[in-house]
């Protein structure tokens, strides 16, 4: 018994010790064109174009600026109207356009005038965008054609907006909104904000931390729902105060509609965001919907607005 039990344990040591050799093949990097692209209600189109960046790059400011690309040619068509879009850069503005040029650009002043930022527009108002257009970005670039189209939806504004503090918390709350989604349709929303206090305003609208969703649970139906103040994080912001706006703060509120891929693509990116270094964390590829490579999103917004006044 015991020299059977011997060969055993021996037999099982033997087969813990076995070890395979596993080679995994990486596939190279291969650089791809970025492409940026977003067009609005009553507003010119502005396209960002860059180089990718391969998976241990630094991703900060300096290294998005050295991969920022110009000299290619742009162009926007409704179908109709079919424009090509001029190559505007930071340090070569037309005097007085430096706020506007910030604002779509979506960085403030200061930034503006410490670095050297090159995108794509027009001030032609044939090519602004219109609801229920669909519009058509081609970029020629580096001896290659990449494309894509967008449609901006028809805006469904929120039927209101206020504020509510916390049992808890009675200077500081949430911005609440009633929504009433059309039925038996695709319908996908973005929020983003933006403060209007005086010395503590923002220069541009900011997303909160999970801006998109969709229908999905609530097509047709009338009902209330919470926003986080992204601003009211960090070390500044005592803990029980995270994410809440004061009593007294005036706020901006943009809600915009997203066709379906331009959703898809900022649904999957927030995932992504939301989940960057947890290793139990699913991949997530993120869609696009321009052609032959490119990255990116040429993405259409029809935005409504409305101001949140934080009293009771």
């Amino acid at each position: 018994m015991m020299k059977h039990l011997l060969y055993i344990l021996l037999f099982a040591l033997l087969a813990l010790s076995c070890t395979k050799e596993v080679i995994i093949e990486v596939p190279g990097y291969e650089e791809a064109l970025v492409i940026d692209g977003r067009i609005e209600t009553g507003q010119p189109p502005i396209v960002l174009l860059s180089s990718s960046r391969e998976v241990y790059a630094p991703t900060d400011l300096d290294a998005y600026l050295q991969s920022n690309i110009s000299g290619a040619t742009v162009t926007v068509s409704d179908g109709t109207n079919s424009i090509v879009l001029d190559e505007i850069c930071s340090d070569n503005l037309p005097p007085g356009t430096e706020e506007l040029a910030a604002s779509m650009l979506g960085i403030s002043i200061d930034q503006l005038e410490n670095f050297t930022i090159c995108a794509y527009t027009s001030l032609n108002n044939a090519i602004f965008g219109q609801v229920g257009k669909d519009y058509y970005l081609t970029v020629e670039y580096g001896g290659s054609t990449y494309s894509g189209t967008t449609r901006i939806m028809n805006p469904t504004p929120l039927d209101i907006s206020f504020w509510q503090s916390e049992p808890d918390t009675p200077n500081h709350g949430y911005s609440w909104a009633t929504l009433s989604d059309p039925a038996d349709q695709f319908d996908a929303y973005f929020w983003e904000i933006k403060r209007l206090n005086g010395a503590a305003s923002d220069d541009n609208f900011t997303p909160t931390f999970n801006p998109v969703f969709n229908d999905e649970f609530f097509d047709g139906l009338t009902f209330d729902f919470w926003y986080e103040n992204p601003n009211a994080f960090g070390p500044e912001t005592p803990s029980n105060f995270a994410g809440m706006y004061p009593l007294g703060d005036t706020v901006l509120i943009k809600f915009s509609k997203l066709d379906p891929s331009v959703f898809e693509f900022f649904e999957k990116k927030y995932v992504q965001v939301q989940t960057a270094g947890n290793p139990f964390a699913t991949p997530t590829n993120i869609p696009t919907n321009l052609s032959n490579g490119a990255l990116g999103i040429w993405a259409g917004f029809s935005p409504s607005y409305d101001t949140l006044i934080c009293l009771p």
